[in-house]
């Protein structure tokens, strides 16, 4: 008797987790490899084609019927179809109404109908519940099961009931959805598939003109210069010294750009008196791309790096080491150690050893599985603390590198200053402006402003 109860037991488990039936419209790349997975994750699939014979690339253990037969098996129908094909629904509209449809659809570019596919949709069939989702993950992602750059799915929908159905399916999937809210969020999620590193663009665009302003400023300054007035072939300086002058300039104007919008806006609060009234725009989306600005920024930084390791053996370094021993083997001189000079060039070195360390501890803090373990003090600390000193540290390194050649005319060649100098102009201006506003004058009315004071409240308390 208890072994009999003990079977009964076991099999009970299997009944109640018995899955729905899921309906799926269209028989393409992705409504194949969606049917395939919901089929490995246990729910019973019915294909509903124009064509009902069974193809070799439908998953076996799917039922191929026409559209009417396989939305009268199943409560959930997927369409998996392109929004131009959506006419075929208009007959079915009887047979539909009260189901659950899932629209998947994305468009070629954005904003590309006046209204989402998913509200052109509950237009066609007014009597279903529509509900948007799995726009976002590819079938390659589905197919493969590599879905860790896809695995969170965007769902809207007016109805709660049906968009709890749809949210039931991507957690059986091994997916995670987000709940947008209503239909009305459907055109934002239809323009996210089409969103090419829409955080990226500034950052991008930004570092190209800097490459492209200091490459064509040091190739004036240290190609076609010595070239005019010397007679002398330097053009081999392009794809080493040049390479190694602008990687580390851009990163420290980058950096740099990192904490100017922090500056800009505690001034911008000082001046209002209050911090409930919206920054202009372009602040706004500057401070938005502050974290792909650092890792661009340390991208630079770590070229430049690996272009330092390699200086010893460029055959111009080696040639110029070479001639100098030489030289001072025929006069039979030796140059003593000058230790100025070598403390300038140890400080130099070990402060950009100490900067680069730190910048690769904000890029590894930035991650989203470290900075998901750090609470929001210790982020704050190490991104605005430890980001500061590492701006400090890079602006002497600068300094010291070049700090001696401030004064002197032969470094200003048609006038032009050394690129590094230009380099130091942002980062410096962000360090003064940020000494400044630590005074306590400053400091403990912006404080206050930042917890909720008003200079002048709308509002009488």
């Amino acid at each position: 008797m208890n072994k009999n109860s003990s079977n009964i037991m076991a099999l009970a488990p299997n009944t109640s987790n018995k899955r729905e039936t899921v309906c799926i419209f269209g028989t393409g790349d992705f409504g194949r490899a969606l049917g395939h997975k919901l089929i490995q994750s246990g729910y019973p699939v019915v294909f509903g084609s124009r064509s009902t014979q069974t193809s070799s690339l439908i998953p076996k253990d799917a039922e191929v019927l026409s559209h009417a037969e396989a939305a009268q098996k199943a409560a959930i129908i997927i369409i998996a179809i392109q929004r131009q094909h959506y006419n075929f629904l208009t007959p079915l509209a009887e047979i539909l109404h009260g189901k659950v449809l899932v629209d998947i659809s994305n468009n070629l570019k954005i904003n590309q109908y006046p209204e989402s596919n998913a509200e052109y949709l509950a237009q066609l069939v007014p009597g279903a519940k529509v509900v948007k989702a799995f726009n976002t993950v590819s079938a390659w992602a589905l197919q493969s099961g590599t879905l860790d750059a896809s695995r969170q799915v965007f769902v809207c929908g007016d109805d709660m009931e049906a968009k709890q159905m749809v949210m039931d399916i991507v957690r059986a999937l091994g997916l995670t959805p987000l709940d947008q809210g209503s239909l009305l969020a459907a055109q934002e999620i239809e323009n996210y598939p089409l969103q090419l590193f829409p955080m990226w663009k500034f950052p991008i665009l930004l570092s190209l003109g800097l490459i492209a302003f200091f490459f064509f400023y040091c190739l004036i300054r240290d190609v076609i210069y010595p070239y005019v007035y010397e007679n002398k072939d330097y053009s081999f300086f392009i794809a080493i010294s040049i390479t190694n002058r602008i990687c580390p300039i851009s990163a420290l104007i980058l950096l740099a750009l990192v904490y100017l919008p922090g500056v800009l806006a505690a001034i911008i609060q000082l001046y209002r008196g209050t911090k409930y009234r919206r920054f202009p725009d372009w602040l706004d989306k500057w401070m938005l791309c502050r974290k792909q600005l650092g890792l661009v920024a340390l991208a630079f930084a770590s070229l430049h790096v690996l272009y330092t390791l390699v200086i010893p053996i460029r055959s111009f370094v080696r040639w110029r080491i070479s001639s100098q021993t030489v030289s001072q083997a025929l006069n039979n001189k030796t140059e003593p150690l000058n230790t100025t000079n070598a403390w300038l060039s140890d400080s130099y070195v070990a402060l950009g050893i100490l900067g680069f360390f730190l910048f690769v501890l904000l890029g590894i803090t930035s991650l989203p599985s470290v900075s998901n373990n750090v609470n929001w003090r210790e982020f704050r600390f190490v991104q605005s603390k430890l980001g500061y000193l590492t701006l400090v540290l890079c602006t002497a390194h600068t300094l010291v590198y070049g700090g001696k050649w401030f004064l002197s005319p032969s470094s200003y060649r048609w006038y032009l200053p050394s690129a590094y100098m230009l380099s130091l102009i942002i980062p410096c201006t962000v360090l003064v402006i940020k000494f400044v506003l630590i005074f306590p004058c400053l400091d403990r009315p912006l404080t206050r402003i930042r917890q909720g004071w008003e200079r002048n409240p709308q509002y009488p308390e």
